[in-house]
């Protein structure tokens, strides 16, 4: 059973960069989907990106071209560096896992979960 840590979240001007991490034990990220999600208040939690079953990257069209997801295997860490982020992209940030998601949109289709970090984007 993995376990998830998110860190690296913050609050930074529009324009502005952040990277986050999920730091996982217990398993191996390599044997999962892992996804980002993220949820404002008041909104549905949306997906962000993820690595599928074959290890491909794949990104929500809104942040496709700003924000990169990349995995460290010898850390069995997942990266979320996020790029010329906007006040839109402000929420919790969730780490997600599960041996296989799909579609991977979906939060309903992780079963495992961090705890959160805050991204806090101003204008």
């Amino acid at each position: 059973q993995v376990q998830l840590v998110e860190s690296g979240g913050g609050s930074v001007q529009a324009g502005g960069s952040l990277r986050l991490s999920c730091a996982a034990s217990g398993d191996t990220v390599s044997n999962y989907y892992m996804g980002w999600f993220r949820q404002s208040p008041g909104q549905e939690r949306e997906a962000v990106a993820a690595f599928d079953g074959a290890g491909d990257a794949i990104y929500v069209p809104s942040v496709k071209g700003r924000f990169t997801i990349s995995r460290d295997n010898a850390k069995n860490t997942v990266y979320l560096q996020m790029n010329n982020l906007k006040p839109e992209d402000t929420g919790i940030y969730y780490c997600a896992a599960d041996h296989v998601a799909s579609p991977w949109t979906h939060w309903a289709n992780y079963k495992h979960w961090g705890q959160g970090t805050q991204v806090t984007v101003s204008s």
